[in-house]
């Protein structure tokens, strides 16, 4: 199984160009669901595991994978379906979110499929606001279509490993905390908890959010501003954008920004969960200003008040 993944340090030139691969599997059953294989490690037969007393009820146990404890959690507990059964088709999927590593107990691995971010597509609304997806695609499978279903990761981490929003003392400069009150930022992202992680964050400054689900929506709200002869840098004090998105992606978001002479000194911040140094070789390629992993409350507040810093003392 890690042969299925031993090419992946080799697929970062994949990011930017508006495309991505997805890892498929299952969670027993037919349906195929898919994570982004950038956030994969390896995938490994399920070792034994550890049972942890008072652990989160959606936790199996710890792995233990080459001298690494790593948290088992079973997904398909997470998303809301009856624990998987621990059987001869388990798999393992290690990955790396926010800077911490986890196991996600799965069924059968299927197989990497590379894709654009155009066929990705958001779920429709018919699926109630408490869904675990970011996101549905499409794969041609004979003479039918098969849907897979895109996990929301960050959601489900998140129930989990509870983010905490709360500012840390001494974070806040006195200075200019007044001048935060109003400010606007443009936030795109697919993952609604992220978006709510960024908002619960930067409303406690009295910052206002204007949310957008993906790259080419946010790309329509500043367009629409320089239609109406607005300038954007007095519209947003910055644009903090995810990586991976529907439709279009953060690096892709960002280029088109940098090509449009109405928007192109506009501040951007790649505020993402992918770890790994290919990222910060992508922001200096499509020109973003500052990188960002998600979930620090502290360095988010930190790095606003730097961008107002340096704004305040240009005029």
């Amino acid at each position: 199984m890690t042969s299925l993944l031993n090419s992946v340090d080799q697929r970062t030139n994949l990011v930017g160009e508006n495309r991505l691969e997805l890892l498929l599997f299952h969670l027993q059953g037919r349906q195929l669901f898919a994570i982004n294989v950038f956030k994969v490690k390896e995938v490994v037969k399920l070792p034994p595991l550890n049972r942890l007393p008072n652990a989160h009820p959606k936790i199996s146990g710890v792995a233990n994978i080459r001298g690494q404890s790593i948290p088992v959690i079973n997904l398909r507990e997470a998303v809301g379906f009856r624990p998987i059964d621990v059987d001869e088709e388990c798999n393992l999927i290690i990955t790396e979110y926010n800077r911490t590593i986890q196991g996600f107990l799965v069924g059968k691995v299927e197989r990497i499929v590379n894709m654009t971010w155009k066929e990705i597509m958001h779920p429709p609304s018919s699926v109630g606001r408490d869904h675990y997806l970011t996101a549905i695609t499409k794969l041609q499978k004979g003479d039918r279509e098969e849907i897979v279903e895109i996990i929301d990761v960050e959601k489900v981490l998140a129930e989990i490993i509870e983010y905490d929003v709360s500012i840390s003392e001494g974070v806040l400069d006195n200075e200019i905390v007044d001048e935060l009150v109003g400010v606007k930022i443009l936030h795109a992202d697919d993952s609604s908890t992220a978006r709510k992680q960024v908002e619960s964050t930067l409303s406690q400054l009295g910052i206002e959010i204007i949310p957008a689900e993906n790259g080419l929506q946010a790309l329509e709200i500043l367009k629409s501003w320089a239609a109406e002869g607005k300038r954007i840098e007095d519209e947003i004090l910055m644009l903090i954008t995810d990586a991976e998105m529907p439709i279009m992606d953060g690096y892709k978001l960002t280029s088109e920004v940098r090509a449009n002479p109405d928007m192109s000194e506009l501040y951007i911040v790649l505020n993402t969960s992918l770890s790994g140094s290919f990222n910060q070789a992508m922001v200096e390629k499509v020109g973003c200003n500052a990188l960002l992993s998600k979930f620090q409350p502290d360095r988010l507040v930190e790095a606003v008040q730097e961008r107002l810093k340096a704004k305040l003392q240009r005029k």
